[in-house]
């Protein structure tokens, strides 16, 4: 099965980045369109962005702009670059494997928090 590892999360002012990583180990063969999810505290998860094997991506309307997914398929890594942040963004950031993995595949986030 496939692992998940998230890093990069961390406290930052608003108008600050952060580039968020995620390694997958293990069979990764699940893997295709992987993405980014968020969970804030109340909140349901929702999608921030994905990105195919093919660098097809999408962004939630509330990062377009801001937020930039990348992938290196040779590494099984995807990155998010974050920037302009603002308290909203505030939540917990989970490395998406994509539809076809199992649901257990997440791995366990990274928190981000903007401070006003």
């Amino acid at each position: 099965q496939v692992q998940l590892v998230e890093s990069g999360g961390g406290l930052v002012q608003t108008g600050g980045s952060l580039r968020l990583s995620c390694a997958a180990s293990g069979d990764t063969t699940c893997l295709s369109a992987m993405g980014w999810s968020r969970q804030a505290p109340g909140k349901e998860r929702e999608l921030v962005a994905a990105i195919t094997r093919g660098g097809n991506t999408y962004y939630s309307d509330f990062v377009k702009g801001r937020f930039t997914i990348s992938r290196d398929n040779a590494k099984n890594a995807v990155y998010l670059q974050m920037n302009s942040l603002e308290p909203e963004d505030t939540a917990v950031y989970y490395c998406n494997p994509g539809p076809l993995c199992p649901a257990d595949s997440w791995g366990q986030g990274t928190q981000v928090t903007v401070s006003p």
